[in-house]
C-alpha cells in the first residue's frame, strides 16, 4: 500500500491537515471541516494510499511557506502539487490559481471565465471538494452580491484570509 505522508500544523489561521505523496503536495486542508471524511477518503482511494503521520520535505516546505504567507513575506506559493480529483475539478482549481493575492473573483465570474456559466453550480461544488486551502486560493471566491459565502474552514476564517491578504477587503466585502 503505498504512503501519504500526514501532519497536522496549526497555522495562524486555523489547524490544517498537510499531506504529501511522491514529492508532492496533496493536501493542505482544514482539520475540522464538514466534509473531512470525504475528502480524505477521494483522495486515498485516487492515490490507492493510506495517511501515515510523518514529515516529509514538502511538508515542511508547505509548513515553512505557510508561515511566510502569515507574515506577509509571501503572495504566492512554490510547491509541487499533486491534484487527486476529476479532471473537471482540476480544471478548476487551476483556474482558482488565476485569482490574485488580494483579489476576489465571484462563482458567476469564474464560470465565465470557464466559458461554463451553465457550470456555476458544479464549479461552485469544485471549489468547495479543494483540498489544498490557502494555496489554491478557493477563500478569493465570493458570492455574486459580493458576501462571503461557503468555506471548508468556516466565514470566519474566510473572512480573516481575504482581510490578510487586503485590508481594503474588509471594508468592501462582507
Amino acid at each position: 500500500m503505498n504512503i501519504i505522508n500526514i501532519q497536522h500544523f496549526n497555522s495562524s489561521f486555523g489547524e490544517l491537515i498537510i499531506g504529501s505523496f511522491n514529492n508532492q503536495l496533496c493536501l493542505c486542508d482544514w482539520r475540522y471541516r464538514k466534509r473531512r471524511e470525504s475528502i480524505d477518503l477521494r483522495i486515498k482511494k485516487f492515490l490507492k494510499a493510506e495517511y501515515k503521520e510523518d514529515s516529509s520535505l514538502i511538508i515542511e516546505a508547505t509548513i515553512q511557506q505557510l508561515v511566510e504567507y502569515s507574515n506577509k513575506e509571501r503572495t504566492s506559493f512554490e510547491l509541487p502539487l499533486l491534484l487527486c480529483g476529476t479532471d473537471f475539478q482540476k480544471s478548476v482549481w487551476e483556474e482558482l490559481n488565476e485569482v490574485a493575492y488580494g483579489k476576489t473573483e465571484t462563482y458567476l465570474g469564474l464560470a465565465k471565465k470557464m466559458k461554463n456559466e451553465k457550470g456555476i453550480r458544479a464549479i461552485a461544488s469544485a471549489n468547495g471538494a479543494n483540498a489544498i486551502s490557502i494555496i489554491i486560493p478557493c477563500h478569493r471566491i465570493i458570492g455574486s452580491n459580493r458576501e462571503l459565502v461557503g468555506y471548508a474552514g468556516g466565514l470566519p476564517i474566510k473572512k480573516q484570509l481575504l482581510a490578510h491578504e487586503s485590508p481594503a477587503l474588509q471594508t468592501s466585502l462582507f
